[in-house]
């Protein structure tokens, strides 16, 4: 079920990017043709950033492609590495539940009070919060799920290197 939308989130952050480069574009012409720009085009593109940086996290976590640093790792036993592997996925987890309830926090608010970015078309701010909020709470629920399944296979004695 989580591959599913972890797919489903690659797939939305693609088309993000897609509509990113088409609106700078269209901008860019508009400004060069016509002197004058696209309404709200700062806005929509800052939005549209949030959805194509936020929604593949969950997917980059399950392949584990996050940065690393091996120069120190690579010289360690598999069984210390698999237990840093273990403590840098449960600090993930700690770290992002705060960032998770602020966030959550802020998307309340922001529907709470029907906020809208100032603008020619007054865009309501929640979409935007919306999407953070659910990017990053897959993200952690992905970093959860892949705890407990490597506490498990170090417990039983199985190592966390492909």
């Amino acid at each position: 079920m989580l591959n599913r939308i972890e797919k489903l989130f690659v797939e939305v952050a693609a088309a993000a990017v897609i509509l990113l480069a088409l609106m700078i574009f269209a901008d860019v012409l508009a400004l060069n043709l016509f002197k004058a720009s696209v309404p709200d085009a700062v806005i929509i593109v800052r939005e549209l950033m949030v959805l194509a940086i936020i929604m593949p996290l969950a997917a980059a976590t399950t392949q584990r492609a996050h940065i690393a640093v091996e120069f120190l790792t690579n010289i360690l036993p598999s069984r210390v590495v698999d237990l840093f592997v273990i403590f840098g996925t449960l600090f993930g987890v700690f770290a992002l539940a705060p960032l998770i309830f602020s966030a959550g926090k802020e998307l309340m608010h922001q529907i709470n009070t029907g906020s809208a970015f100032y603008g020619d078309l007054n865009l309501p701010q929640w979409p935007g919060r919306l999407a953070f909020v659910i990017g990053i709470t897959l993200c952690w629920l992905r970093l959860l799920v892949m705890a407990i399944g490597d506490i498990i296979t170090v417990w039983r004695g199985g190592s966390l290197e492909p």
